[in-house]
């Protein structure tokens, strides 16, 4: 799978579960139907960190400037934002290019982060089971932390 493909699939996703969180937001505060809030935004939430992981290691491997791979995980808070970025990085061929897997003599493949961005895309299972793990923790810490809109109560 490219980054193009990869970036795309987690950039529908993340908009897709949006729209699963806002039918369960109509349900509750509109016909008093609370239970598709709970799955549907566990859903959104997993795919939300999952998205940002996947929009910071594709960024990192196409050399997003940092400006860049911020914005396209503050974009993800936006309902369906991410799809439209998706179709603006690929008309700029910000997601063109393969996996960035072998150190050629460009400068910058000697830095800390590149070389540990080679080693992860060198070990694919080994890294997706970390990153599933990563997201699985940061989920369950957002679920002990209950809804955003409590945060701060």
């Amino acid at each position: 799978m490219t980054p193009k493909r990869l970036y795309g699939v987690f950039a529908t996703a993340e908009m897709f579960t949006w729209a699963l969180l806002i039918i369960g937001m109509v349900a509750k505060y509109g016909f008093d139907f609370d239970a598709l809030v709970f799955p549907f935004g566990l859903t959104h939430g997993a795919v939300f960190v999952a998205y940002a992981v996947t929009a910071g290691v594709v960024g990192l491997n196409q050399r997003w400037n940092f400006g860049l791979i911020v914005g396209a995980v503050a974009l993800a808070v936006v309902p369906f934002a991410t799809f439209p970025f998706d179709r603006s990085l690929t008309k700029r061929g910000k997601l063109e290019g393969p996996w960035r897997t072998e150190k050629t003599e460009d400068p910058r493949d000697s830095t800390f982060i590149d070389n540990t961005l080679r080693f992860a895309l060198r070990h694919p299972i080994a890294t997706l089971l970390l990153l599933a793990l990563a997201v699985t923790a940061v989920v369950t810490v957002l679920l002990q932390l209950g809804p955003p809109t409590e945060w701060f109560n």
